[in-house]
């Protein structure tokens, strides 16, 4: 039987609150289920809430405003996060996806998450609403 888990898009006003919406939409209340855009793909991957075979759908409600919560200032602040943590031979790259991200430019958080999504999800999984 396939579960379906609702992410209420409208709840979601930038990246931390993300993080807890996705938990309780897998976990329930207080819910873990990443904090890191890798351990977010390690937690799609099953053993984290969904189910080991992958018979699972992510139902993203409101995700335009979703998208609008994580699009480029947030991705600015979530870089400008990384930079202070980052090995010194990323941190050119890092710095200019910093430069893009602050002129409104290229991928934002919300494209990460998606491409997370896709990326270690069967097809069909993602559902935007």
């Amino acid at each position: 039987m396939t579960v379906t888990y609702v992410i209420d898009g409208s709840e979601v006003t930038g990246l931390e609150r993300f993080w807890d919406v996705i938990g309780e939409a897998v976990n329930g209340p207080g819910g873990y289920f990443g904090r890191g855009l890798d351990s977010f793909a390690d937690c799609l991957r099953g053993g984290m809430g969904t189910p080991d075979d992958g018979d699972f759908v992510i139902e993203w409600r409101d995700h335009a405003l979703s998208a609008r919560a994580l699009a480029h200032d947030e991705t600015a602040r979530f870089l400008r996060g990384l930079s202070g943590r980052a090995h010194p031979g990323n941190l050119p790259r890092l710095r200019q996806e910093l430069a893009r991200a602050e002129a409104g430019l290229g991928p934002t958080l919300f494209d990460r998450l998606l491409e997370i999504i896709r990326d270690e999800t069967a097809p069909g999984t993602l559902r935007l609403l």
